[in-house]
């Protein structure tokens, strides 16, 4: 459906709903880092990217202020060795990219079978969304998501990311398999967070859970290539099953 996600991309990128965003991203854009001082930052809500086609979602979490607020593509250009280069190795090494490095929107980067997006689109100050902005950010994880009929499994980058996408699924009446019911007060009604863990979904999609590649994660251990690398290694053959 390239149409699509071409007009929810564009409404995505024209959003405002969350004046602390609006107002963090825009600054951030205005001020710019001294190394990116004679670039024009994107700004705006990031729409994702990848293939139309994929039947791989990847979850994240929101844009980097320098990363992704500045080149307009979900994990592209937060430096060498940033998360975008973490994620895209673990991609390449499966399949799903072409390239091993997320640089900038013209570095000829293309997924294959895999298709990138977050919870929440505009850079949050601190790298924290508040809840309510996770919550008004969701329409348009729903849209696009829905413009994707041939996702099978899901990778989510992060508790956030996670509980996210849950959230969203149990809003279209989506629940774990043999779980309670959407209303459900229980507290076991939500799968607990773990990296490599997952749970099947009422609509058929496995969600995947991995920590995020964050440089605070990758940096000290927490995720390493090889445990981001088997995430993306049991979703492909749960694709390919």
């Amino acid at each position: 459906m390239p149409d699509a996600l071409e007009a929810i991309r564009l409404e995505v990128a024209a959003c405002r709903d969350c004046p602390r965003l609006v107002v963090y991203r825009e600054n951030v854009a205005a001020t710019k880092r001294a190394a990116f001082r004679g670039e024009t930052y994107w700004g705006r809500p990031v729409p994702g990217f990848g293939d139309p086609a994929a039947r791989l979602l990847i979850v994240g979490l929101a844009p980097a202020a320098h990363g992704a607020n500045r080149t307009g593509r979900m994990f592209t250009g937060d430096g060498d060795n940033g998360s975008g280069d973490f994620l895209m190795r673990a991609l390449h090494a499966q399949g799903f990219a072409n390239l091993e490095t997320s640089r900038n929107p013209d570095d000829g980067l293309k997924l294959h079978d895999a298709y990138v997006l977050a919870i929440v689109r505009c850079a949050p100050p601190d790298n924290k969304p508040l809840p309510d902005e996770i919550r008004r950010c969701r329409r348009h994880l729903e849209a696009e998501a829905a413009a994707l009929p041939r996702v099978r499994a899901v990778v989510a980058l992060g508790k956030l990311a996670f509980d996210g996408y849950l959230a969203a699924c149990r809003e279209r009446g989506v629940v774990p398999e043999g779980g309670p019911s959407p209303r459900a007060s229980s507290p076991f009604s939500r799968p607990v967070f773990a990296h490599g863990g997952s749970v099947r979904l009422s609509d058929g999609k496995v969600l995947w859970a991995s920590y995020h590649p964050s440089r605070q994660n990758t940096h000290t251990g927490r995720l390493t290539a090889p445990m981001l690398e088997a995430v993306f290694s049991a979703a492909r053959r749960s694709l390919d099953q």
